[in-house]
């Protein structure tokens, strides 16, 4: 659907370039115009998607000129999305990019500021610590198992569970290279479900006494109202390891794991409410961050404004070479007859500069002198900037 959508807008006569971004969250469309041609493009979302006239108008909001600029670089640095410096939206811009690359209907200037939004996501990542900090539950599971278990090649994690934040900690831990899975839940068939994305194994709830002593990072997240895990069998697994420790962490409201289990030694036991704490903190952090990125992002905006004002310049300079070659050719062609008929090679060439020198300079002296009678100053004043004049003495 996406690419008939590009090449469908991008058939508008006001519309010379387009890139759409769908995501889970947002539909955005880029767009170059020669026109102010808002309404061309609402007519066409409602057309698209056999709306009523009107009826999503309530619910789009539109920028333009610098606000379109700095907006994109805001959803590409993650400023803009609903959890902040969160990574994910740059890939999904980046995908945007190359269908609206596959669709040919990115241009010059679109595609520039879209490679530029990439680079200045990176300057953020770089220069800020906008995704140093996790702040989902588990991300902050996995970056806390990281900070005990330096390399998780060696280790493996029981997942107790089947429900979206153990499959979340699973592709976490999976993405982070864990040498083995194992998931524990009540349904079997969910767990096998959940353990052939991540190339795990799954077991029911009643073998989790069996494969406890095999786990060094264990994190729990059930619907149970009672305890899975108490400390009878957790000593029991620590005996068998012998006192190897374990990294558990209790998500579950209540608790899946008894808070007794936390009093053993070569235990580390965080429950949801530890990370809530670290993710608090690193809300703040990220926010702090965010107030760099916003520096960079405003910068970066006046850069590539500065950018979009050189391409103004681009055919005048075009006009002036093309003019420049046009009596480069001229002269030279008579300098290699003047050669030809005889006349002395330093004749020709004091001749050929002389001509170059007239030739080029009588159309901006001429009108340099108009501005005089015209009380035109300020064409003087830029032909000193132009040229590098120092004021007369």
């Amino acid at each position: 659907m996406l690419p008939t959508a590009l090449s469908a807008l991008h058939q508008h006569v006001s519309v010379l370039e387009v890139v759409i971004l769908s995501t889970c969250n947002r539909t955005e469309v880029y767009c170059c115009v020669d026109a102010e041609s808002d309404n061309d493009i609402l007519a066409w979302l409602h057309a698209f998607h056999q709306q009523e006239e009107g009826s999503i108008s309530p619910y789009l909001y539109h920028h333009q000129g610098a606000e379109a600029i700095r907006h994109l670089l805001r959803v590409a640095c993650g400023l803009d999305s609903l959890v902040l410096g969160e990574p994910q939206i740059l890939g999904q811009l980046k995908d945007a990019f190359s269908q609206a690359l596959n669709a040919e209907t990115l241009g010059k200037s679109l595609g520039r500021l879209f490679q530029h939004a990439f680079a200045v996501a990176k300057q953020v990542r770089t220069d800020t610590a906008i995704g140093n900090s996790p702040v989902s539950v588990a991300f902050a599971a996995v970056s806390l198992a990281k900070q005990i278990f330096s390399n998780l090649a060696d280790s493996t994690a029981l997942l107790i569970g089947a429900g979206d934040t153990i499959e979340l900690v699973a592709r976490h831990l999976h993405d982070n290279g864990i040498k083995r899975i194992i998931i524990a839940n009540r349904t079997i068939e969910r767990a096998h479900n959940l353990a052939a994305q991540v190339d795990g194994y799954a077991i029911s709830l009643s073998e989790l006494p069996a494969h406890l002593a095999e786990a060094d990072i264990v994190v729990s997240s059930t619907a149970s109202q009672l305890p899975i895990l108490g400390k009878g069998a957790v000593e029991r697994a620590l005996k068998i390891r012998k006192r190897k420790p374990i990294f558990m962490v209790d998500i579950a409201v209540p608790r899946d794991i008894e808070a007794e289990v936390g009093s053993l030694e070569d235990i580390y036991l965080y429950c949801v409410d530890d990370l809530k704490e670290i993710i608090e903190e690193n809300i703040q952090s990220r926010r702090d961050a965010a107030l760099q990125a916003e520096e960079i992002i405003e910068t970066q905006v006046d850069h590539f404004q500065a950018w979009l004002r050189t391409q103004d310049a681009v055919p005048v300079i075009r006009s002036i070479r093309d003019n420049a070659e046009e009596i480069r050719e001229q002269s030279l062609t008579r300098a290699l007859k003047q050669l030809e008929q005889g006349i002395a090679p330093e004749q020709a060439l004091n001749e050929l500069a002389r001509t170059l020198t007239n030739r080029l300079l009588h159309e901006p002296s001429r009108q340099l002198r108009q501005s005089g009678f015209d009380e035109e100053g300020h064409l003087l004043n830029a032909a000193r900037q132009l040229f590098n004049l120092k004021d007369p003495k």
